[in-house]
Parts: C-alpha cells; sequence; structure tokens
C-alpha cells in the first residue's frame, strides 16, 4: 500500500523479508514504525484484531463504554457482518472521546463494504491501517512513561506472529 510511505521512514531492504523487516525496525531509533508496519502489513480484520489484544494487553483497565466497543468489535471480528460493522461505526463516530478501542471502532467501520446502509461510499484502504496504528500507539500514550517500551515490545511480539508462517 504505497500510503505507508507517508507513515514510516524506513523502506524494506532488496531480499528482506517482512519478519527481517519488522526486527530491524523495532531495532531502529523509531520503533513506532513497526508498530506502523505491521498494521499496514496485515489484512484488515488481521490488523484489527492483532489492535484489538495490543490495547487489551496495554490497557487492562477499561471504561464501560470501551468494554462495549470492545465487544461489538471482537463481534465483527468473529462474524464480519455489514450490520454490525455499520453498529460499531456509528458508535465510534459518536465517540464523546477518541479512545484507542474508538479508534478500532474506526478501523472496523473502515474495512471495506458502504459506509452506511443508505451509502455506497466506501473508505480508502489506508484508513484502517491508518486507524489501527493510531489505537495502538494511543494506547501506548496513556500508560506511565517508564512502562512505555515494555509495552511496546509486547506489542510487537505480537505482531511478529503477523508474519512468521508455520
Amino acid at each position: 500500500m504505497p500510503e505507508i510511505a507517508g507513515f514510516t521512514k524506513h523502506r524494506p531492504t532488496d531480499g528482506e523479508d517482512a519478519l527481517s523487516f519488522l526486527e530491524r525496525l523495532r531495532a531502529s531509533t523509531t520503533p513506532e514504525d513497526a508498530v506502523t508496519y505491521s498494521a499496514f502489513a496485515a489484512q484488515p480484520s488481521t490488523s484489527i484484531a492483532w489492535g484489538v489484544e495490543s490495547v487489551r494487553i496495554t490497557l487492562p483497565d477499561m471504561s464501560a463504554d470501551d468494554l462495549q466497543m470492545l465487544a461489538w468489535i471482537t463481534q465483527w471480528i468473529d462474524n464480519p457482518v455489514s450490520e454490525t460493522r455499520w453498529r460499531v461505526m456509528r458508535a465510534a463516530m459518536y465517540a464523546p472521546r477518541r479512545t484507542a478501542v474508538v479508534y478500532l471502532g474506526l478501523a472496523v467501520g473502515w474495512s471495506g463494504g458502504a459506509l452506511a446502509p443508505n451509502d455506497p461510499i466506501t473508505a480508502p484502504a489506508w484508513r484502517t491501517p491508518k486507524a489501527v496504528n493510531a489505537a495502538i500507539l494511543r494506547a501506548i500514550g496513556q500508560v506511565g512513561i517508564e512502562q512505555r517500551s515494555v509495552s511496546l515490545a509486547r506489542i510487537l511480539d505480537l505482531a511478529a506472529g503477523l508474519f512468521r508462517v508455520y
């Protein structure tokens, strides 16, 4: 997806596989680029599922509204029907605060298909990974500074699983 160039400064080298590139990003001076790369590299539903798990392990104490949104997002991941996607999108669009979970809700809404039952417009493909990236980086930003590197490491451990082929 060419739009990733606007979000990261690093590029893969010739012959570098996805996991090696992820590890190089992780070891760089901007390891957040590894989050961005992972969000863009995975299929939308996989990226969103990784985002959900990343936010859960980073922010264990969420509000009731975020827990409800997370339940709807998980419902969509398990059964990706338009009606659930629209409900998640509507709730995310009208949420009073843009929490990490709300960004994941936007990612679901933009993941494909019409934006609303009576609206044939679809979102550009880059919107979902951008929202997943925003969700994860927002979650990391909410933990204490002393925990940020640990949280990022745990999230990137999860991301590595997206690139392993067994």
